[in-house]
């Protein structure tokens, strides 16, 4: 596989290039946005520093999430919530805080790689009893095969973990599925449930679709696909099931 590395730190890019050669990848170092964009498309997967010289890391992989679908795993020293919220919201598949174990980066790797390098939320579920017909809740249109979504006929665009997880929902809409289940068969470890990773994911995917009930939070366990009312722009779910992502950090069933 060809990694992307994004590193202006010379030994830090050394340590990472060198563990990558290892297990096998051939590795791309640039040091600059301009040349991450350049040539990205080549890669198979990327790791992106965020302390860039010439621009914002959180910028760099907004534009190549424009132009690269590739699994993303951010690599900085910011450690900050915020930053880490920022960097999944904006399309990272992991988040790893630097100084790290250079062994739980290559594990993480492997798991991003496996988890993304197939449409994994379809393949997870396994075929969904949906005839090859798109699944529809109010007016939201999930259309599992193309991987789009549409609200009131307009498409709306998700970063591909918030689409896996949409669409591992509305595989089966019937169904409830834990925070373990959901994490394991999306994200490969069911012990990322110590992060706000999922919670991240699902508020963007109620955000983006302004459809805060497009998701049901069942508190206490996990999530179930919803049937969002036509007129449901809010921010927060109303009713029982909790609001954002700020109220399911707090799930006792983590």
């Amino acid at each position: 596989m060809h990694a992307l590395l994004v590193e202006d730190d010379d030994r830090m890019a050394q340590a990472l290039g060198t563990a990558l050669a290892q297990r096998g990848h051939t590795v791309r170092r640039v040091g600059r946005a301009l040349d991450a964009l350049r040539h990205v498309r080549e890669a198979d997967f990327v790791l992106l520093d965020l302390g860039l010289p010439d621009l914002d890391g959180l910028e760099l992989l907004r534009r190549l999430r424009t132009v690269c679908d590739a699994p993303l795993i951010v690599v900085t020293a910011r450690c900050e919530e915020r930053d880490i919220v920022q960097g999944l919201r904006a399309g990272a598949d992991d988040y790893v805080v630097k100084p790290f174990r250079m062994a739980e980066l290559i594990a993480r790797i492997d798991t991003v790689r496996r988890r993304t390098g197939i449409p994994s939320a379809r393949t997870a579920a396994g075929p969904p009893d949906t005839g090859g017909r798109p699944v529809r809740t109010g007016d939201v249109e999930i259309d599992l095969a193309c991987r789009t979504v549409a609200v009131a006929g307009r498409t709306v665009r998700l970063t591909r973990r918030e689409f896996d997880v949409l669409a591992f929902l509305a595989a089966r809409p019937d169904e409830v599925h834990s925070r373990e289940e959901i994490l394991d068969r999306i994200w490969g470890d069911a012990f990322l449930g110590a992060s706000r990773s999922l919670d991240v994911h699902v508020a963007g995917i109620r955000a983006k679709t302004r459809r805060s009930g497009l998701v049901r939070t069942v508190r206490g366990f996990g999530y179930q696909l919803g049937c969002p009312a036509v007129d449901d722009e809010g921010g927060g779910e109303g009713g029982g099931d909790g609001s954002g992502a700020g109220n399911d950090a707090g799930d006792g069933g983590r």
